[in-house]
């Protein structure tokens, strides 16, 4: 459970790996290959079979790329893995902070005398490649597109995933799929386009309103999709994952299998959209000329979330937040140095599993004591397995996959009695939270024009963390749905509807974590003397989970932020007590009375 794909990662399996690979480029003549962490549907996620950047090189992170060349190979990451991936790969790797550094100018570094890299055009989207191929312009490097050089020297790689393919019913989705795609294929129409090609699958499955198994914890099934102007949706997958189907897909859904994309696309007539960002450079080339940019049509109908979508979504937090209390109070009845971080995240395991419309935890449980909370995306390994001991802090980052609703709830919890620069800290941390939590906007803001609210309060103290504000959320899909987010690079308005995750954090390496989450849908807001010539936004928090007062230092809270805190744990209370066992009661009743 917590170290089966780590086995085969093991940091000094990566030189003898890198250097197979230095074979393969010199037996193809290429001067570099690109190893990416993704997949021909270019998701977040990736199946076992897929997982080249970590079979290669050990790094486990969920973004990232490595670029391999003869005398050096740079593994890029972002902020939040910046002190995992030191600890995960050999010396044969170099660690580069991305994006502040990206491929192509550390490209024309490194070769200055000019190159061939070669990239698997199924693993690349074309945008990438586009640009990439823009900057190193006039250096003599040139992107060579080929066979996958890592699946030559990957004896033992995992077959495809087969998983089978249910029906998402309609109390949930809200909506037909035949409904979905007459609407989108009316967007198709209005821009002049014949049709759409799909490869995200969190896009297939709300459109056919379906889930699978092919991913680790996201119901997801690998296949491709092409949407015509008339409504008619031409399905690539595997026919054995659908054999099952009930009710089996209608009349304006045509199955092929997955190998037959490119010869479809070859047949199609033009304008064909593909959103660049996507779509994997094969899928462009294919396709010419006929190929005409725009966003994948899917996208922004999945993330306005409609009323049954909402619905459950509120059903299941509520159930997800009485396991989560559950386990809470289990681990305050704890004595400090009892427990490990393995038995927290499987007795939260055991709490949630309880409810019947569980189908799945929504990603690894992140459970980080002390140092190991300063690690953003940590993963428990028996290895890394830490005791809770006196004086240190518990990240606990984790969720549910339900049948009506995704949940992603984190809280940090303290053992023992916490120091004074932890409770500084995590009150900023807080204070950050519950601005986020209290603003109501303007419609038409995107992530990126209104993300510095929830980092204001670290700022003002010099601190400030490696990740953006928050995420999607889908609805019984991915637990990090696109294209809504609270970043710095997020330029899509957030819309009624959307549901984000707020989860500002502090950390300080080989010490501690700080990290606070609670999801939120974006809803209009009537509120008195607003100006009624403009939209206006406010969140309803979703997620109820008390929030640990003993790491909160009260007077740098202001009135307003102090009774905030109070309304939200008498939500709480009222909500979840009558869901828990009495002995969790009664916890919940003393750590949510007012501060």
């Amino acid at each position: 459970m917590f170290q089966t794909f780590e086995a085969a990662t093991r940091p000094e399996q990566g030189p003898p790996r890198v250097a197979a690979l230095r074979r393969e480029m010199a037996a193809a003549g290429l001067d570099g290959f690109l190893v990416p962490r993704a997949d021909a549907h270019q998701g977040e996620y990736v199946a076992p079979r897929d997982a080249r950047l970590a079979w290669l090189s050990g790094f486990t992170g969920s973004a990232g790329f490595c670029a391999v060349l003869g005398h050096v190979a740079g593994l890029f990451v972002d902020g939040r893995y910046r002190t995992q991936v030191k600890a995960q790969v050999a010396d044969c790797f170099t660690p580069l902070p991305w994006p502040e550094v990206t491929l192509a100018p550390w490209l024309r570094e490194q070769l200055p005398e000019g190159g061939k890299i070669g990239y698997d055009p199924w693993l690349h989207t074309a945008g990438e490649i586009a640009k990439t191929c823009a900057l190193l312009e006039g250096s003599g490097i040139t992107l060579v597109a080929g066979e996958n050089l890592v699946d030559r020297i990957w004896p033992d790689q995992p077959g495809p995933p087969m998983a089978p393919v249910t029906a998402h019913p309609p109390e949930f989705a809200g909506e037909s799929s035949a409904a979905k795609r007459e609407r989108l294929a009316g967007i198709l129409r209005k821009a002049g386009h014949r049709a759409a090609v799909l490869t995200l699958p969190d896009s297939i499955m709300w459109l056919l309103n379906i889930r699978g198994g092919d991913i680790p914890h996201n119901p997801l099934a690998h296949g491709f999709a092409i949407l015509h102007e008339s409504g008619r949706v031409e399905l690539f997958m595997a026919e054995q994952k659908l054999v099952h189907l009930a009710p089996p897909l209608d009349s304006g859904v045509v199955l092929h299998e997955p190998g037959a994309l490119l010869a479809a696309l070859t047949d199609l007539d033009g304008p064909v959209r593909i959103d660049e960002g996507s779509v994997p450079q094969i899928v462009a080339e294919t396709l010419g000329e006929r190929a005409v940019a725009g966003p994948d049509p899917c996208a922004l109908p999945k993330a306005r979330k409609n009323a049954a979508e909402i619905a459950g979504s509120i059903a299941a937090h509520l159930r997800d937040g009485a396991a989560l209390v559950e386990t809470l109070a289990w681990i305050d009845a704890q004595a400090p140095g009892t427990i490990s971080e393995i038995d927290v995240v499987r007795r939260l395991e055991q709490e949630r599993r309880k409810d019947p419309a569980l189908r799945d935890i929504s990603f690894e449980t992140i459970a980080g004591t002390g140092a190991n909370g300063a690690i953003i995306h940590y993963r428990v390994t028996e290895a890394t397995n830490a005791v809770l001991d006196a004086g240190d802090l518990l990240v606990l980052d984790s969720g549910g996959q339900y049948v009506d609703g995704t949940t992603d709830v984190t809280r940090t919890i303290a053992i023992g009695s916490p120091g004074g620069e932890e409770r500084a800290a995590f009150t900023r941390v807080l204070q950050g939270m519950i601005a986020m939590s209290r603003l109501r906007w303007p419609g038409g803001l995107a992530g990126r024009d209104i993300e510095a609210i929830g980092r204001m309060p670290l700022w003002l103290a010099g601190q400030d963390f490696g990740h953006g504000l928050g995420h999607g959320v889908g609805a019984y899909l991915c637990v990090h749905e696109g294209p809504q987010r609270l970043s710095r690079a997020s330029t899509v308005a957030i819309e009624p509807g959307m549901i984000l995750s707020n989860e500002p954090g502090y950390y300080r390496e080989g010490a501690f974590g700080i990290r606070i989450e609670n999801l939120l849908v974006a809803e209009r807001s009537d509120s008195p003397g607003a100006d009624p010539a403009r939209e206006w936004l406010s969140w309803r928090t979703l997620t109820l989970a008390p929030i640990d007062r003993r790491l909160i230092l009260p007077e740098m809270l202001t009135e307003a932020e102090r009774e905030w805190l109070d309304a939200y744990h008498r939500e709480v209370a009222a909500e979840i007590a009558p869901r828990v066992s009495p002995a969790a009661r009664d916890w919940l009743a003393a750590v949510t009375a007012p501060l």
